[in-house]
């Protein structure tokens, strides 16, 4: 039988059961994952069998459910969800099937770890098989954190030179190919030590090679694992394995995305990144290396 591990409901939202679902019929709503979307776990009859599902609704004014389906469709990987129903008119809803599998964050925890080096190598190489994927893709969506936060956000939290240091930095060329957009462990299933299925594909598209890699790299608050140069060393090395990489840019993008984080509420992470990125402009890529 299928494990839950998806938590209760945490917000108000659409009742799911009213949405037009014409493939399965809900019999019992079992987890509400967090996102900034709404997302229903659920069981549910199709053609008369009863399977898992899950079912997003585009709550989020950033949704873009039809990049999703369109993206997933070219694609063709096996790792990708399985689409069986969505909203063709307006993309409002996306059913897809259930991939088996648990977050690593969760796998660590029921372990009592807080060390992910042994799932780092493949963490690394998926990213560049999907980097190396080949079709008529769109260009990814632009993100807030592509672009350098103002002057006086940095002045106000006493990060000037990091301001200074990254607009002195600035590449000077991107290397383009198929990007994920959002490839971070809470989109990323394992099962059995290996990479399951991979989730969350409104962001992908033609895009920063080198910023997809940084995004995979930062620690979120309350992460239990990528908080070691080791751990990071052992993802570069599973990429670079099928594909290149320039380690200075990959450094660079994870500064640009750190110092977005510097403003969430929690003492203890911001401090950490702070630091971090204090030790990246000092020592360059031996922080990641």
């Amino acid at each position: 039988m299928t494990q839950n591990t998806e938590p209760e409901k945490w917000r108000e939202g659409i009742d799911p059961f009213t949405l037009p679902l014409q493939s399965v019929q809900i019999q019992e709503i079992l987890g509400y994952p967090h996102a900034a979307n709404q997302v229903f776990y659920l069981r549910g009859l199709r053609n008369g069998q009863e399977g898992y599902y899950y079912l997003k609704y585009a709550a989020h004014v950033d949704a873009n459910l039809q990049n999703e389906v369109e993206i997933i469709r070219t694609l063709h990987s096996p790792l990708a969800p399985k689409v069986v129903e969505y909203d063709a008119e307006h993309f409002q809803y996306e059913l897809t099937e259930q991939i088996e599998g648990k977050r690593l964050s969760i796998i660590l925890k029921q372990a009592g770890s807080d060390n992910g080096l042994a799932f780092m190598r493949e963490y690394g190489k998926i990213l560049a098989v999907l980097h190396q994927s080949r079709g008529a893709f769109p260009d990814a969506p632009h993100r807030r954190f592509h672009t350098i936060p103002e002057r006086t956000y940095f002045a106000e939290n006493g990060m000037e030179n990091v301001y200074s240091w990254l607009w002195d930095k600035q590449p000077r060329q991107i290397h383009s190919c198929f990007v994920h957009g959002d490839f971070h462990f809470a989109n990323i299933l394992w099962d059995a030590g290996h990479i399951s299925g991979i989730l969350d594909f409104e962001l992908a598209g033609m895009g920063n090679r080198e910023f997809d890699i940084a995004w995979s790299l930062i620690l979120r608050p309350g992460q239990n694992f990528m908080k070691t140069k080791e751990e990071l060393r052992e993802f570069l090395l599973g990429y670079t394995s099928l594909h290149e990489c320039d380690y200075d840019l990959v450094l660079y993008y994870m500064v640009l995305i750190y110092s977005r984080f510097l403003k969430l509420g929690d003492a203890q992470y911001e401090n950490y990144v702070r630091a971090w990125m204090n030790a990246a402009i000092q020592d360059g890529k031996r922080q990641i290396l």
